[in-house]
């Protein structure tokens, strides 16, 4: 089986051309063809003598992956589902909003996490993904070249990925990849303390920490990280770091009726996050399968939002988009993989 050229960062790209007695600036070309131009193949790469195309078909391949399905919601929402190993899959949304187009990539297949309110996480932990296979889910996409905004918030917990993490970070940021901005990715993570200090001082994107109850007993029921890594350590450590003017940090708040959105937890978000500059996003919990957690009204949804506005901490509603598409991560997958394992056993 040839490797993929795609997902290879410059140092890499190198290394194939001194493997193959190619000149060193062979390198930079070849990664101009992979993450700027419009081709799919290494017979593509013109600039390249057809003798050192012959030697890199020898051994490599491209390597992009187009999607098995699409799904397009009535709100401009698209949901993408990638296949990988052994009949499993791995789902992209591309969010379209006012003045930006932002893509949420998997950094997993399935999830090891174990998150109560997840559907991913029932599905287990599958395998990791490559730079390669998180990078091809924006070059691979209808909307490839509209993309302004990237969040790695689909399947899988990053930091449980963080090598692959960052070399497809790398891969979007530099020069002679993508050259986006790191200011326009922006990271999720659980909470898992020495990834999450490794990335921030490896990385300029944002970081999100996925707070959902500042009380250890409730966040132990929902998130069993809590075990490991208190969510009280994660935010001193987060304190500890110098985010600059630009870098900024914030928290995902999913909003659990009858469990999380009390006057409490509001007093208790204030002192927890005292001294912070950031923000956080509350989200509308949509009920998966297997999960006793409901979503509370939009009522207190507000109320919520407003009190802790007035408590000084900035706070938004992120708007709930693609319902109609299986939205919520995991779900699309599922489906999928229990198809393709029925189809297995007939």
């Amino acid at each position: 089986m040839k490797e993929k050229l795609f997902g290879k960062t410059l140092t890499e790209l190198q290394g194939v051309a001194a493997e193959l007695g190619l000149p060193k600036f062979t390198a930079r070309q070849i990664a101009d063809w992979l993450y700027k131009k419009e081709i799919s193949s290494v017979d593509e790469m013109t600039n390249l003598s057809k003798k050192a195309r012959e030697l890199i078909n020898e051994k490599y391949e491209f390597g992009l992956t187009a999607p098995s399905k699409i799904q397009g919601s009535t709100d401009g929402t698209k949901k993408y589902l990638f296949p990988t190993f052994q009949q499993k899959f791995i789902e992209t949304a591309m969010i379209p909003e006012r003045e930006r187009n932002t893509v949420c990539v998997s950094s997993q297949v399935g999830c090891k996490m174990g998150c109560l309110f997840c559907m991913t996480g029932k599905q287990g932990f599958q395998g990791q993904l490559t730079a390669g296979e998180i990078v091809n889910q924006i070059k691979s996409i209808d909307e490839a070249n509209e993309v302004s905004n990237i969040v790695y918030m689909g399947m899988g917990e990053p930091f449980d990925n963080l090598d692959e993490v960052l070399k497809s970070i790398e891969i979007l940021t530099a020069g002679w990849g993508f050259a986006m901005s790191p200011r326009r990715i922006t990271v999720s993570t659980i909470g898992i303390i020495p990834a999450m200090l490794k990335f921030l001082e490896e990385s300029e994107a944002h970081l999100a920490v996925s707070l959902h109850t500042p009380f250890n007993n409730e966040r132990r029921n929902l998130m069993p990280v809590e075990v490991a890594y208190p969510i009280e350590e994660v935010i001193a450590e987060i304190k500890n770091w110098d985010f600059g003017r630009q870098r900024r940090v914030s928290f995902e708040y999913i909003m659990f009726g009858g469990l999380n959105d009390s006057p409490r937890h509001v007093k208790e978000l204030t002192r927890l996050l005292s001294g912070l500059k950031c923000r956080i996003n509350l989200i509308r919990f949509h009920p998966v399968p297997g999960t006793p957690l409901k979503s509370p009204g939009e009522e207190t949804i507000q109320r919520f939002k407003d009190e802790l506005n007035q408590k000084g901490i900035f706070t938004t509603i992120r708007a709930s988009r693609g319902q109609d598409i299986y939205a919520a991560c995991g779900l699309l997958s599922t489906k999928e993989l229990l198809s393709a394992n029925n189809k297995k056993q007939q």
